[in-house]
């Protein structure tokens, strides 16, 4: 089920499942099973920053502009669909999913105000049947009130292993320690931002993925859903 803003429905509470993390982690692959297993509404957050930080390229505007990143986050046209990602009417589903556009969405992320306009948008997303949210601050911030959330992390080297490989797949050749070090820098950057900061929820469980597949992340993630639920 795809995710709509315009689909929420603050008078009819819905469960949501928050499944927070570090960049190459597995959390949004994670996510989006669980949210076809469970058909739930899928929120990919990360995508929104991205879409923030690709717009910005694209009309010069610096990444430590905060003013107009702000503008644009709160004058974002977006829209998900089953084919993917459209900004300003645009299939931007590839474009998005680049080092260097994922680079800069962290870069993006670090201002308060960008992260302020988003915030809204994001919580629209919340409408029955359910939600799985994924991110950085999805269980701390945006849905603190989540009944199941998930924290998925995995080692640097497994992280940067998973990267190459998802590169791979779309046919770019990335050496292993480049991205490490990109891994590296980007954790620096998340956890030391002034605003929401990544870390996992207080209340939630953190499911290390280094040694686990798929299936078993998501299983994990299932399991825990209907044992909160129950």
């Amino acid at each position: 089920m795809v995710g709509s803003a315009n689909e929420a429905d603050p008078a009819t509470p819905a469960p949501v499942i928050t499944i927070d993390g570090p960049a190459a982690s597995g959390k949004g692959t994670v996510a989006a099973r669980v949210a076809r297993a469970l058909g739930f509404h899928l929120l990919d957050s990360g995508a929104l920053y991205r879409l923030v930080a690709l717009k910005a390229i694209d009309a010069g505007i610096a990444l430590d502009d905060a003013p107009r990143l702000v503008a644009l986050a709160a004058a974002l046209d977006v829209a998900f669909t089953a084919a993917g990602v459209a900004l300003d009417g645009r299939d931007v589903t590839r474009a998005i999913r680049g080092e260097a556009i994922a680079e800069a969405a962290s870069r993006v992320a670090v201002h308060p105000g960008v992260r302020s306009a988003l915030l809204a948008r994001q919580r629209a997303f919340c409408a029955p049947p359910g939600l799985v949210a994924d991110g950085r601050d999805m269980g701390t911030v945006v849905f603190p009130q989540a009944g199941t959330k998930v924290f998925v992390t995995a080692s640097p080297q497994a992280r940067a292993e998973r990267r190459r490989l998802q590169l791979a797949e779309r046919g770019v050749v990335a050496a292993v320690d480049a991205l490490l070090a990109e891994i590296h820098a980007r954790d620096a950057r998340d956890r030391s931002r002034a605003v929401a900061p990544l870390a996992p929820a207080s209340d939630a469980v953190v499911l290390d993925t280094t040694d686990l597949t798929i299936d078993d992340a998501v299983a994990f993630v299932l399991a825990r859903f209907a044992q909160r639920s129950a």
